[in-house]
């Protein structure tokens, strides 16, 4: 871990083949590109897939940008594109290697269906990690028991979750991201042929030279794609036997949007929020809501005891407080009601 070794086969002083390997040590990144649709399961989970948008909205984008690359203009923005180059890689030039604390790891979520998720989960992990890292200069650096780090925030988690939806959930989509762009070509073929001929949906039949003409796309690219569609039932071949052309049957009914890369199982930043810290609860002079100086309750003593109420010395407040002798028939007829001497012993706690 941590070391690349490749090996390359050359000619040595004599003339003679020989094999030597190159050691390459510290952090190592692969980039690799293929047209290949298939991609090997061992090299999916260890990688980040990114897809070139192959739109005739982006083709025309192309085009547009490449004429202006050949005006006064493009020239301009030729020579500035070096200048914001060497801006960006100064840029990085200046981050410090700090340790990242993410402190609401504990509480984030991730699909745990399916065993590849293992290594999908660390690169969630990474993802935050390196987001935290890229603002270390927006981020107090703390230290602790002779550890320096920053802390990652939940704007930091929210962003890794907008990433972690278009490039992770692309390795748990079924479909890769052409085989995805024909099925919506194919609903609105077949929706607009529907509607102009009248016909239902399982009436309307396609052949492979319909859908290269609708697409524009070659030969191959139809044949492999529409091959995937069949495997997974989305399409369903009608005749195509002993050298007939080949038609099928569009069986997908849904959104072929709605099946946009998404990776389930990821908490949202909001969830995240704990509550805010309420002072007016906290402490023992605290008081709640509607309390004043005149309902507060009596305060008990250090011996246990109720203590009086600053109030209680007023004359007009110990005789409503003075427990009468309740009526008898002896003293119900205008008798005189003597007080009752207070019995209430105060219990202390020795």
């Amino acid at each position: 871990e941590g070391e690349l070794t490749i090996a390359s086969t050359g000619k040595d002083e004599n003339g003679r083949m020989k094999t030597e390997e190159y050691h390459v040590e510290g952090p190592v990144m692969i980039f690799l590109t293929t047209t290949a649709i298939d991609i090997d399961e061992e090299l999916l989970n260890r990688c980040m897939v990114l897809t070139v948008d192959e739109s005739r909205e982006q083709t025309e984008a192309i085009h547009r940008l490449q004429r202006e690359a050949e005006t006064f203009d493009g020239l301009k923005r030729k020579v500035s594109r070096q200048r914001l180059l060497a801006v960006h890689r100064n840029a990085q030039r200046l981050l410090q290697p700090l340790a990242v604390v993410n402190p609401y790891a504990p509480r984030l979520t991730f699909l745990a269906d399916r065993t590849r998720t293992r290594r999908d989960h660390l690169k969630y992990l990474t993802l935050i990690r390196t987001i935290a890292l890229l603002h270390q200069y927006q981020r107090p650096v703390k230290e602790r028991d002779g550890l320096r780090y920053i802390e990652a925030t939940l704007a930091d988690i929210e962003a890794a979750n907008r990433i972690a939806h278009e490039v992770l959930g692309r390795s748990l989509d079924e479909l890769p991201p052409q085989t995805r762009r024909l099925l919506t070509l194919l609903k609105t073929m077949v929706g607009e042929r529907c509607r102009e001929k009248g016909l239902d949906r399982d009436q309307c039949l396609f052949t492979r030279r319909q859908v290269r003409e609708w697409s524009g796309w070659s030969n191959t690219q139809v044949k492999v794609h529409l091959d995937r569609l069949e495997d997974l039932e989305w399409i369903l071949p009608r005749r195509g036997m002993r050298g007939s052309a080949f038609e099928y049957e569009l069986l997908f009914d849904g959104d072929p949007e709605a099946g946009r890369p998404v990776l389930p199982g990821l908490i949202e930043a909001e969830g995240l929020k704990t509550h805010a810290y309420d002072g007016q609860f906290a402490g023992s002079e605290s008081k709640f809501a509607g309390q004043t100086e005149k309902n507060t309750p009596p305060k008990r003593g250090q011996n246990g005891g109720v203590a009086e109420p600053a109030d209680a010395a007023h004359p007009a407040r110990q005789a409503a407080s003075r427990p009468t002798e309740p009526e008898t028939p002896g003293n119900a007829q205008g008798a005189e009601k003597k007080p009752v001497e207070n019995r209430n012993v105060a219990i202390t706690a020795n």
